[in-house]
């Protein structure tokens, strides 16, 4: 079997939601969301949490994560980018633990609607594939053919450069827009390639109703009651 390590990047600070990572969401601190995905997941491997918080390593590790490294400041300020900190933590692990897993799965801890049936179908089909790396997407909530933009005399104009002329809903084509709540991929591609999303790159189509990424905080709000709601119809069953 493949040894998987499930990578959950949750620095400090953020500046739409502060503490976002440890804001809570259906009485829960968002992070742990993702953990407890991660842990449910039929697809057994190390869960750990690449952050510059005390605060947060001592939430995540109540939630049963591994928190090896603080990362260092300069991968999380607002420039560094997720796949910095992705690499430090796989070049980290290698040197001090000659840890080399064949699988890395990233979960944002801002997807909390994710969940470990989503990661069990990304996982089965990387592995079945062969794949350099598997996606989450879902069908984009206002279609690109009818987005606009603003031309220099403030005017509206179409978002595309060529738009057939499509009127009904149904007749426009199924596009899809990343939605941020899982990335799988091998490790020696990421380290090579650096991106995400080398080529090919197969998409796990996950529901829309399960796709919000929270970058505000009426995201927040949203998935706080989607998240209670959710508890309460549990408890009731």
């Amino acid at each position: 079997m493949p040894t998987i390590l499930y990578l959950v990047l949750a620095r400090g600070g953020s500046k739409g939601v502060p503490r976002k990572n440890l804001a809570l969401a259906g009485g829960q601190p968002l992070i742990a969301w993702s953990l407890r995905a991660a842990s449910e997941s039929r697809h057994h491997g190390r869960v750990l949490v690449s952050t510059d918080s005390q605060e947060v390593m001592s939430v995540a590790r109540e939630f049963g994560a591994e928190t090896p490294f603080i990362r260092p400041s300069n991968l999380a300020s607002d420039t560094a980018t997720s796949l910095d900190a992705a690499v430090h933590c796989l070049c980290w692990l290698k040197e001090h633990e000659s840890y080399e897993p064949d699988i890395l799965v990233l979960l944002q801890p801002t997807s909390p609607l994710r969940t470990s049936l989503d990661i069990d179908l990304a996982i089965d089909m990387a592995l079945e594939k062969n794949a350099k790396a598997v996606v989450s997407v879902a069908t984009a909530g206002c279609h690109p053919y009818w987005m606009k933009t603003l031309n220099d005399q403030g005017q509206l104009v179409n978002w595309a450069a060529t738009v057939p002329s499509i009127v009904r809903r149904q007749d426009l084509p199924t596009v899809y827009g990343l939605n941020g709540a899982i990335y799988v991929v091998k490790p020696k591609v990421l380290l090579e390639e650096q991106t995400w999303y080398p080529d090919p790159t197969y998409p796990y189509v996950m529901p829309f109703q399960r796709s919000l990424d929270i970058d505000t905080p009426w995201d927040l709000h949203v998935a706080d009651l989607i998240l209670r709601d959710q508890q309460h119809n549990r408890a009731k069953a």
